[in-house]
Order: structure tokens, then C-alpha cells, then sequence
């Protein structure tokens, strides 16, 4: 059983959702970004999805997109980021963890060396927000030959019609985005979920965890029982640059969402 599917037994088994944080990696530097990672599992992270900085993030608002800019300013490239995981991965063998991003950085750092060396690096699974279905076929062997899993992204405008396309191919869980339009925007309802998750689960047994949007410990817990997982990026990120990568305060936050 890989370690995401473990986790996420582990959640069910205990009756509850996954709790999957996201941070830009190198925000606000390589180093604070690894204080960081080593310190959310003790906050109750069970997934820690790991942004990839990126200048053109089409699909993130002004905090995620501000927090690839410092990383990138502050010398993070994907290489630095992978090496990230790896230090992340000698410590703790058991906390799943999925890259995220763009694919220009990974079609620069070449398809094959990326699946390699991510997948060395105890790398469990990549999203790549940009990727269509469509357009994975040069990506998606390198990752399964690795035993990388593919997360894919179904939004509330993905029609019906297209899900069965959406999560052929994909592994891991899905990333169910709540809300039309970039990261940290706006909130959806719980109805609206309810009825999209339903719509997944029809055509797939994948895990679904909902991200975009979630930015309270209300919504966490509210999001938690209509999905498998929720995912908070924003808000953390935000936390991030007021406390200048102070680890503590950060973790206390994060520990105050998983709760």
C-alpha cells in the first residue's frame, strides 16, 4: 500500500478526513521552508502538499502567487525543491508528500530526471495544475514506472460528461477545487460540495479532498465530512509571511486547523 492510500485508511479508520496542509517551497527560504515541513506532521498534517514556485501561477491568488515570488527570489528552483523532499523524507518515512505546481518547471527539468529523481527523493505524488488530461501522455508513464501517483484536479465546472476522462489515469486522491477562479478566493457552500462530491464518487473509489477556498477551522471541520481530505494553502501561506517563517507560531496555527 503506497503511503498516501495509508493515510488516508488511517483517517478513515479513525472517522475522520485527511488534513493536508500546503506550503510554497523556499518561502520564505530554503531553509526556513525545511524548518517548516519538519514540523508539520507534530501539527497534525497527515498529507503535506509541497509548492513548486513558479512566475506565471495562473491558477493561485495574490498570497500563493507573492509566496513564489519570495521563493524564487530567495534562489528555490525545482532541484532545491526535490532535495527538500529528501531531507523531508529521512525524518519522517511515513507522512505522505505531494509536489505541486506548474509544468514548465518540470518539462525544463525533463520529464524522465524528474520522475527519477523526485521519486529517490520519497516523493509520493505530483499536481500539476496545468496538465491537462489531454496532455499527459508524455508525463504520466515516467511517473507511474517511478510509483509517482498523478492528482488530478476536477473543478465545479468540469461537466459530468468529462469526469470518467478526469480520473482515468489519475492515482493518489483527487483535488476537488470548491470554487471557480484562483486560490483563496471566495468560499463554496457545503450543498455545492456535497453535490460534486457525489458526482466523483459515482465514477471513481479514489479518495476526494477539497481545496481552494478553505481558510477556517469551521470550514475544515464542515469540508471534513463531505470528503475524504481537505486541503488549506492560503491561509497557512499568509501565516507564513506575517510571521516570517517563524516555525512556532506557524505549527500552532496549523495545529489549530487539524484540530
Amino acid at each position: 500500500m503506497s503511503r498516501i492510500a495509508a493515510a488516508f485508511a488511517k483517517c478513515k479508520a479513525e472517522k475522520r478526513a485527511a488534513f493536508i496542509p500546503f506550503i510554497m517551497g523556499g518561502d520564505p527560504s530554503i531553509e526556513a521552508s525545511a524548518k517548516l515541513l519538519d514540523a508539520l506532521p507534530a501539527a497534525g498534517a497527515d498529507i503535506i502538499e509541497l509548492g513548486i514556485p513558479f512566475s506565471d501561477p495562473m491558477a493561485d491568488g495574490p498570497t500563493i502567487q507573492a509566496a513564489g515570488l519570495r521563493a524564487l527570489e530567495a534562489g528555490a528552483t525545482l532541484k532545491k525543491i526535490i532535495a527538500l523532499a529528501a531531507e523531508f523524507r529521512k525524518k519522517h518515512v511515513d507522512v505522505p508528500l505531494v509536489l505541486m505546481g506548474y509544468l514548465n518547471p518540470i518539462f525544463i527539468y525533463g520529464y524522465d530526471a524528474f520522475a527519477r529523481d523526485a521519486a529517490a527523493a520519497g516523493v509520493d505524488g505530483v499536481i500539476i495544475v496545468d496538465l491537462p488530461p489531454e496532455e499527459a501522455a508524455e508525463l504520466e508513464p515516467q511517473l507511474t514506472k517511478a510509483g509517482i501517483s498523478l492528482v488530478r484536479l476536477i473543478a465545479p465546472t468540469s461537466v459530468p460528461e468529462r469526469l470518467p476522462l478526469l480520473v482515468k489515469g489519475a492515482s493518489g486522491y483527487l483535488y476537488f477545487v470548491s470554487i471557480t477562479g484562483i486560490t483563496g478566493a471566495g468560499s463554496a457552500t457545503n450543498a455545492d460540495i456535497e453535490k460534486n462530491i457525489a458526482a466523483i464518487r459515482k465514477v471513481t473509489d479514489l479518495p476526494v479532498a477539497v481545496g481552494f477556498g478553505v481558510k477556517t477551522t469551521e470550514q475544515v471541520k464542515a469540508f471534513g465530512k463531505l470528503a475524504d481530505g481537505v486541503v488549506v494553502g492560503s491561509a497557512i501561506v499568509q501565516k507564513i509571511f506575517e510571521h516570517k517563517g517563524d516555525v512556532k507560531a506557524v505549527s500552532a496555527y496549523v495545529a489549530s486547523l487539524a484540530k
